[in-house]
């Protein structure tokens, strides 16, 4: 039980694919310790914000979203433009305050990956001044637990009871991200299980 539910608990964690962001960039923004003139927040606090957004992709092309804002007004994440391919999950994810007057327009770019990508490898030698790699958190899983308590089946009682507890952004089903992640960890296993042609062919009783 345990070596399942810590295997399944890392693959749940590191290799679901998912979406995030990788870069941003804000009109009169060159690096990200600047401040905007007219937005309460400074630029390190609008990038941490932005980093929690929960979506979901339906095609594999990296997408640039945008958001247009003039003050007064709470920005949230319901005010990102998105075409059909992206939709946002957490809507109401506040991002910054714009006072009256003043303009707040930035451009996001997302795309499909795995797992966790630091903002340094989301630099690119040709990115122009201005735009913002960030850390991209792709996985959709936020956080598992499992439990492992002895139980009996008929007569036996040196069976294992696995549980698993598994909280997500949304953008995949708790149940779903269990299939998905049991079925990598199979893929994997078919590696050594085809090694030989005697293990590939042998019959191994499993009760369901």
């Amino acid at each position: 039980g345990t070596t399942l539910g810590n295997s399944l608990r890392r693959i749940l964690l590191s290799s679901l694919p998912g979406a995030a962001i990788t870069n941003i960039q804000i009109d009169g923004v060159l690096h990200e310790f600047s401040t905007i003139k007219g937005v309460r927040e400074d630029v390190t606090q609008i990038i941490l914000n932005i980093k929690g957004l929960a979506l979901k992709m339906y095609g594999q092309e990296e997408k640039t979203l945008e958001i247009d804002i003039t003050g007064p007004a709470t920005v949230t994440a319901g005010d990102i433009i998105v075409d059909s391919e992206v939709e946002i999950l957490n809507k109401d994810m506040y991002i910054c305050s714009v006072s009256e007057g003043a303009t707040f327009h930035a451009r996001l770019t997302v795309k499909p990956g795995r797992g966790y990508v630091q903002a340094d490898e989301n630099k690119k030698e040709d990115m122009p001044i201005g735009v913002l790699p960030v850390d991209s958190i792709y996985t959709p899983v936020r956080r598992v637990n499992y439990q492992v308590e002895n139980t009996r089946v008929g007569h036996c009682e040196d069976f294992d009871k696995l549980t698993m507890e598994i909280w997500t952004d949304g953008s995949i089903e708790p149940l779903e991200a269990m299939s998905l992640s049991a079925k990598i960890m199979t893929e994997h296993l078919d590696i050594f299980v085809n090694l030989t042609d005697e293990a590939k062919n042998a019959e191994i009783m499993v009760e369901k």
